[in-house]
Parts: structure tokens; C-alpha cells; sequence
């Protein structure tokens, strides 16, 4: 196996390539992983991968270009909508069935657009900047192994550890100035955007700064613009295909619910997470749109499939968050759990519909294609009591015929 882990290995793996892949987010860890390559004169490419987070792109390239790194920039926003959205709401993707995950959905697709990037280039080493104590190493590492990289990966500091006051010390000494503003480490996508570290560590007194905040800051002129606080949101085959009776694609409508939704302070999240170690950290998230989409879908799978069938998907779907958390989403149980949401979800078929307020999100109507539920109770009564009073009258009736006839087959033999 030719897994990075330290600064040392990294010593030993750049003497030994002269072309490597870095992850680079523009965050002060990929930042200081730029300064360490350039340090030890290996020619880089840096892969940012968009997953709808609005990278900075001209700072992405001012940055690299310091380092003399090669930028490239992957759009997989489509990609990631389709392979990791749709199905995180079909799974209801929650951590233990608290929070939406985030990481463990844009991990695998970061580590596949760094693999391709690494053979297209001939390129064999990927280095990332997860520490132990994020979660993102053994999803990336993970992702990287299940997608058969020959080459050597991984990241400097899983056995390195260095502060981020050094960093930020480092890097301001060559003239990087902006990262001593940060008081988080963060991470976002279209789906999700999440918080940890710094100011977030201690889980027994933490106050989240309102700024860091963009999708769920209340905002009343952004209220203003939905149709009298209503939503609505239709499904066909288990796809959201519109909003208010207005078509969308699913991207631009996970956009659009993220700023509808978000504008009355629906979607904070904020709990632990486990490391591999067993240990927990806590992490703060918004995602106001898987909110709204994972709620929908389950009042509305409620609405139309047989229970049986929805107790054993619940079972499965923590079982397919479970592979997504540990870093196993290329793997074939997960696969094979997939296939069974998707066949599931064909005949998720109807419309949801929400009153927005302040922090809440209140149902208030659902409609189900092909449904099972009741729409007038005391009319159902009244037809299933005359059917079954009907049944009644007939298992009373004597049978005439069976006795005797039973008693004579029964003398003749």
C-alpha cells in the first residue's frame, strides 16, 4: 500500500515523483499543502472540485499561481445532484437520524475527479490535508482505494500535526495575510454547509457567529418573495421535479429551496459526530433544502407505499449512511442498497405542501398519487362494516350439501 501519512512520507514520496495531484479548496490546510510542495520542488496540479459552493475562483488561481501550482477547476455540480442529492433523499440521509451528511456525499466525488485528473496527467500521487480528526480522511482515503489509484496518496497530516496558528503564522509570512480572519474550518456544497474547530471545538459552551451563516440568515425580504409563506413541492418517481407548480430541474431547485426556505431560519443543525477512535466532535451545519426535501419525501412515501416495505427501508437506509459515513460509497452493499431505494421510489409520486414561519416548517397538505390513506373516515367505516357484515352472513349460512355428502363418501368407503 503507498499511503501518505507525514510530512516525512511526503519527504520520501516527492523524491521519488516529479508530478503530483493536491486537493485544493482554498482553505488555509490545502493552502499550507500548496507552501509544503512548493518547498520541495515537485510540480503540482491542484484539483478544486465544485460541487455548487460558488468557489472563489479568482483567489483559487491567485493562490495556486503563488505556489506555482497548475489550477484545475472540476465542475461537478450536475454529477453530484444526480449521484448524491437525489440519492441521499431516497436513503434520508441523516446521521444517526439527526443531520443531514455532507462530507461523506462530496468525499467520493472529490476523490474521483482527483483520481481521473491523476491518470489522465500521469500523475501518481494525490495528497489531500484531512487530519485524524476529521472524517474526511478515511472518506477520501477510502473513495481513492475503491476507485484502484496505483499510485501513492494520502495526506501529511494524519501522523503531522501542525496548529493552524503556525499556519496562518507561515503563510502570513510570505505575504498570505486573509487566513488569520478564520475562526472555523469549514466545508459546503449545494447540499449542505458545515462547521467545526476553532471557536466550535468544545461542545460544552459554543455560540455559532451569525455570519457564519449565508443560506439560513432570516431575511425578510427574501420571505417576502414566496407565494403567502406557502411551499409546495411535487415529486414524480421520487424526483422533486417542482416547486410551487413551477417545473425545475433538480439543481436549480435545491438552489432555489435553500434560499426560500433558508430566508426563515429553517435548517440549523448542530450535534456530534464520531471519529474512527471513538471519539466525538462537534459539528454545526445548514441545509435548509435537504430539510424541506427529506421531509417531503417521507410524508409522502408514507402516503402511498405498503408499511411493510417502508420498515424495512428504514432499516436500510441508516445501513446505506453507514457505508457513506465510513467511507465506503463505491463499495457494493451500498450499490446494492441504492438499487433498492430507486426501485422503491418509482411510485413516490404526489405533492407536499408547507406553511413557512419563523424557525418552522408546517405541513399542511399531502397528496399522494395512487394513495393509501383515508380521506373520509366515517364513509370508510360504514363501507368496510357492510362488506364485512356481509362476509359474516355468508359463513353463517348452513352448508347443506357437504355433510351428508362427506357421510355417504365416508359409508361408501
Amino acid at each position: 500500500m503507498k499511503k501518505l501519512r507525514s510530512v516525512t512520507d511526503l519527504d520520501f514520496v516527492c523524491d521519488r515523483v516529479d508530478h503530483v495531484v493536491a486537493l485544493f479548496s482554498g482553505g488555509l490546510d490545502s493552502t499550507y499543502l500548496l507552501k509544503l510542495l512548493y518547498d520541495r520542488n515537485v510540480a503540482v496540479t491542484a484539483v478544486a472540485v465544485d460541487l455548487g459552493d460558488d468557489p472563489d475562483v479568482a483567489t483559487l488561481h491567485h493562490v495556486a499561481a503563488r505556489f506555482g501550482a497548475r489550477l484545475r477547476i472540476v465542475d461537478l455540480k450536475q454529477l453530484f445532484t444526480r449521484e448524491a442529492a437525489l440519492p441521499a433523499i431516497r436513503a434520508q440521509a441523516r446521521y444517526l437520524n439527526t443531520f443531514p451528511i455532507s462530507s461523506s456525499l462530496s468525499r467520493p466525488f472529490i476523490a474521483r475527479a482527483a483520481v481521473d485528473i491523476a491518470e489522465s496527467l500521469g500523475c501518481s500521487a494525490i495528497f489531500h490535508t484531512a487530519t485524524q480528526s476529521q472524517n474526511s480522511l478515511r472518506r477520501l482515503n477510502g473513495a481513492i482505494e475503491q476507485l484502484g489509484f496505483n499510485g501513492y496518496y494520502g495526506s501529511p497530516y494524519e501522523y503531522t500535526s501542525i496548529s493552524r496558528s503556525d499556519k496562518i503564522r507561515a503563510l502570513k509570512s510570505i505575504g498570505l495575510m486573509s487566513f488569520e480572519q478564520r475562526i472555523v474550518s469549514g466545508d459546503s456544497n449545494l447540499w449542505c454547509r458545515e462547521f467545526e474547530s476553532g471557536v466550535l471545538d468544545n461542545p460544552e459552551g459554543f455560540s455559532v457567529p451569525e455570519n457564519l451563516y449565508a443560506w439560513t440568515r432570516v431575511d425578510a425580504a427574501r420571505q417576502s418573495e414566496s407565494t403567502g409563506h406557502k411551499l409546495s413541492i411535487t415529486f414524480r418517481a421520487g424526483e422533486p421535479v417542482a416547486v410551487n407548480d413551477g417545473a425545475m430541474e433538480p439543481l436549480p431547485l435545491i438552489n432555489y429551496l435553500n434560499d426560500v426556505v433558508g430566508a426563515y431560519g429553517i435548517g440549523r443543525f448542530a450535534g456530534l459526530e464520531h471519529l474512527v477512535g471513538g471519539e466525538k466532535v462537534l459539528e454545526v451545519r445548514e441545509a435548509p433544502a435537504a430539510l424541506a426535501l427529506m421531509d417531503a419525501y417521507r410524508h409522502l412515501e408514507t402516503a402511498v407505499q405498503d408499511y411493510e416495505l417502508l420498515r424495512e427501508k428504514q432499516a436500510l437506509e441508516q445501513l446505506w449512511v453507514r457505508e457513506a459515513v465510513e467511507g465506503r460509497w463505491y463499495g457494493t452493499l451500498r450499490a446494492a442498497i441504492d438499487e433498492f431505494l430507486l426501485r422503491a421510489s418509482q411510485d413516490v409520486s404526489g405533492k407536499i405542501t408547507y406553511d413557512l414561519s419563523a424557525g418552522a416548517l408546517c405541513l399542511e397538505s399531502i397528496q399522494g398519487v395512487c394513495p393509501r390513506y383515508l380521506r373520509n373516515r366515517d364513509e370508510w367505516e360504514s363501507r368496510t362494516a357492510v362488506t364485512a357484515s356481509a362476509r359474516t352472513l355468508a359463513d353463517m349460512e348452513p352448508e347443506e350439501d357437504i355433510l351428508p355428502l362427506a357421510t355417504r363418501l365416508a359409508m361408501g368407503a
